[in-house]
This record gives C-alpha cells, sequence and structure tokens, in this order.
C-alpha cells in the first residue's frame, strides 16, 4: 500500500496535483472537506457530530476528523494506496494519523509539500476567486491571512515528517505538467 500526502499554501496546485496523481496511481482521494460533507449529508453519527460544531462555527475536533479517516480506510480495504489532501493540518493530526496508520499496519510513505512564491499564489487565488466566485479568493487581505495560518499550522507539519524522512519539497510554481512529473518522479523512487 502507497500512502501519499500532498500539501501546500492555498493556490499551490494541491487540487489540480491530486486528480492527476489519483488517476495515475489509482489511489483513494481523502479530502477531509469533502468527507465531512458526505458524513454530514448520510446522517452517520460522526457527520451528526461534526454538524453540531460547523453550525456552531467551531472548527471538529480531530478526534471526529480521524474517526471519519478512519470510516473511509475502513470502507477501502482493498485500495492501493490513498491521498491524504491538506490532512493532516496539525501536528496533532498528523501523529493521530501516524498512530491510526500503524493499526492498518501502513505508514504515510512520502509527503509532498508544494512550494510557490506569494506573489504567485496571490496571483492564483485571485484569478480563481474571479472564475470559481468562491468570495475567499477575492481579496487580497484575506488571501494572506490564509497564509498565515499554513505558515503557522504546517510549518511543523512539515518539520515532523522531514524527522521521519518521508518530506520532499517541491516546486509547485512550475507549469501544471512540469510539477506532475517532478512529483512522479518522486514517488517512483519510493515505489522502488
Amino acid at each position: 500500500m502507497f500512502n501519499l500526502v500532498i500539501f501546500g499554501p492555498p493556490g499551490s496546485g494541491k487540487g489540480t496535483q491530486s486528480e492527476k496523481l489519483i488517476e495515475k496511481y489509482r489511489l483513494v482521494h481523502l479530502s477531509t472537506g469533502d468527507l465531512l460533507r458526505a458524513e454530514i449529508a448520510n446522517k452517520t453519527p460522526l457527520g451528526i457530530e461534526a454538524k453540531k460544531f460547523i453550525d456552531n462555527g467551531q472548527l471538529v475536533p480531530d478526534e471526529v476528523v480521524i474517526g471519519i479517516i478512519d470510516n473511509s480506510l475502513e470502507k477501502n480495504k482493498e485500495a492501493k494506496g490513498f491521498l491524504f489532501d491538506g490532512f493532516p493540518r496539525t501536528v496533532t493530526q498528523a501523529k493521530a494519523l501516524d498512530k491510526l496508520l500503524e493499526l492498518k499496519h501502513t505508514v504515510i510513505n512520502l509527503v509532498v509539500s508544494l512550494q510557490v512564491s506569494e506573489a504567485e499564489l496571490v496571483k492564483r487565488l485571485l484569478n480563481r476567486g474571479i472564475t470559481s466566485g468562491r468570495s475567499d479568493d477575492t481579496n487580497v487581505e484575506v488571501i494572506r491571512k490564509r497564509f498565515a495560518v499554513y505558515e503557522k499550522e504546517t510549518s511543523p507539519v512539515a518539520e515532523h515528517y522531514n524527522k521521519q524522512e518521508k518530506l520532499s519539497p517541491m516546486q509547485g510554481g512550475n507549469t501544471i505538467d512540469d510539477t506532475f512529473h517532478s512529483i512522479c518522479k518522486v514517488i517512483e523512487n519510493v515505489l522502488v
């Protein structure tokens, strides 16, 4: 089983690269946002619990998120592997994910961290805001606040996986195809 984490700041290309990687390597895509919405829509016990927090404007606790990921792993026992998109976001989540995967007799094999200049990220997000209608992508001040949160939360996550020699910083400012091919080279080296 091959388990991959892809992360980077907003606008770094995580979603675009995830789609291409899922198709090429036949991984199951685990996006915590998508998983939470599905659990809530299906009115599962975890979904009902998560909805209470969301309805009160609170973050869903790590235990609930990890529970939802556990459910997804159980539902996809025959998978070739998983792509964790934008998760874990904190060291606490990374440690909880490591423990969960250990219980399932597997590990995170590779963490790709997409590196893009702030100027390029702002440009990408403002363009996405025009085409997607996402209000959080139309205001430069809001975008910069999101970057600050990302830096505060994910820098320690990168270090967590760097200590395990699983982190691969990747230039994400190139073309979509160039970035994809660079990621694939790193994956192929891990799969050997």
